[in-house]
Parts: C-alpha cells; sequence; structure tokens
C-alpha cells in the first residue's frame, strides 16, 4: 500500500473490525501510541501527564485484555466506528512521513455510546511497498474536559 492515506484508512477498517492483532502488526518495533492530555498543546509525552502512551508492549498487554473472554469491562463487547476526512501529508523527509487526519470516533458498549472528536498524527516510516507506525497521537478536540473509559484505540 504506497498511498500513506489509504494506510491510514486501512488502519481504521481494521480497528472498526476488531481486528487488533492485525493493527497491532502496522506499528514499527518502537513504534507508540499517545493520547495526549493536553491536546495540540502538549509538546511531549515525557513532561505532562497523558490520557494515554504506549509502546508496542503495553499495546500487546491491551489487546489481549480485549481479546480475554473474562474481560470484564468487554461484557458487553464494546465496538467503534472511525469517521475521517483527508489525510494531509505535514512532511515527507529521511526522518519519516508525517499526516494529520481530522476524525470522529464512536464507541458503544451496551445502550451507552461516546462521540469523540480530533485530528490523528501519524508518523510513518517507508516499509518496502507500505508504511510502519512509528507514532500515532491522537489529539482530541477536547482532552483537557472529563472523558469516558476509552476501552478501544482511537
Amino acid at each position: 500500500m504506497s498511498d500513506p492515506g489509504d494506510f491510514v484508512l486501512f488502519e481504521a477498517e481494521l480497528l472498526d473490525q476488531g481486528r487488533f492483532d492485525d493493527w497491532l502488526t502496522l506499528f514499527a518495533e518502537d513504534g507508540t501510541y499517545w493520547v495526549p492530555l493536553q491536546g495540540a498543546a502538549q509538546a511531549d509525552p515525557d513532561s505532562y501527564n497523558s490520557l494515554a502512551y504506549e509502546d508496542r508492549l503495553l499495546l500487546s498487554l491491551r489487546v489481549n485484555r480485549l481479546k480475554n473472554p473474562r474481560a470484564h469491562s468487554q461484557h458487553p463487547r464494546s465496538h467503534c466506528q472511525h469517521v475521517l476526512q483527508r489525510s494531509v501529508v505535514e512532511q515527507d523527509d529521511e526522518t519519516g512521513l508525517a499526516l494529520s487526519t481530522p476524525f470522529i470516533y464512536v464507541e458503544a458498549r451496551g445502550e451507552e455510546q461516546w462521540l469523540l472528536a480530533g485530528t490523528c498524527r501519524h508518523l510513518l516510516a517507508r516499509h518496502g511497498e507500505s508504511f510502519l507506525i512509528r507514532q500515532k497521537r491522537i489529539d482530541l478536540l477536547n482532552a483537557g474536559r472529563a472523558l469516558p473509559a476509552i476501552q478501544l484505540f482511537i
């Protein structure tokens, strides 16, 4: 998949279909998933608290928890839907390919449903004819407000 926008769409489809193991393979070994507490204003994950800052090990633990039939938080099971705008390439050089993609994310579990909006920022590394995720950063529109217990990956 040589088009980075198609790669971002494919990643969202994997999440919406609950194919978390396949989704995890899209991450580089040193890839991270970051949801800053201060949204776009937060410069780095080390100096401030984050809603999530996970490396491959933590991501794989969360994927395994979601698959566990005894996971209390998944009775009933959570489902999600990503609605994405067109990705915009912000940088393309030897350090990687940076894209931003505005989104609306809906997560539902049982009778409850949550709606979140923001911008997803990918830092991708070229990998053959496709890409690997070096960092996926989720800048929520209103990250500082009280949020629900998000179970899946935005």
